[in-house]
């Protein structure tokens, strides 16, 4: 099942105060990116946060889940913490400022069938 866009859009603007934050279209669900950084995603209408040290502190008693089959646990946020528009905001500025810059892939040259 995927999320639908009212729900996007709602979590989206609680994290209001974490800075440039924007959602991406993918695979049917939504990555939440802090600036270029992506530090969140929405699955089944949930959000699961990236996890990192510092968020683990901040959050306390963390639940941790798989966004999707074969993926790599994140912190699940419970609905009722998504209407703190502080605390949400904060969690996503630590993920931005503690996960690593993404690396830019070189392009490859690929050449046509046929060409040499």
């Amino acid at each position: 099942m995927s999320s639908s866009q009212k729900t996007v859009d709602y979590i989206v603007g609680q994290m209001v105060a974490a800075g440039d934050v924007s959602f991406k279209k993918m695979f049917g669900e939504y990555g939440i990116f802090c600036g270029d950084k992506m530090v969140a995603l929405v699955c089944d209408d949930k959000l699961f946060v990236k996890p990192t040290i510092r968020g683990r502190a901040y959050i306390g008693d963390v639940v941790e889940a798989p966004p999707y089959p074969g993926a790599k646990p994140s912190f699940l946020i419970p609905t009722k913490k998504l209407e703190d528009v502080e605390w949400l905001s904060g969690l996503i500025k630590i993920a931005a400022e503690e996960l690593p810059r993404p690396v830019k892939k070189k392009k490859v040259n690929r050449k046509k069938a046929g060409e040499y």
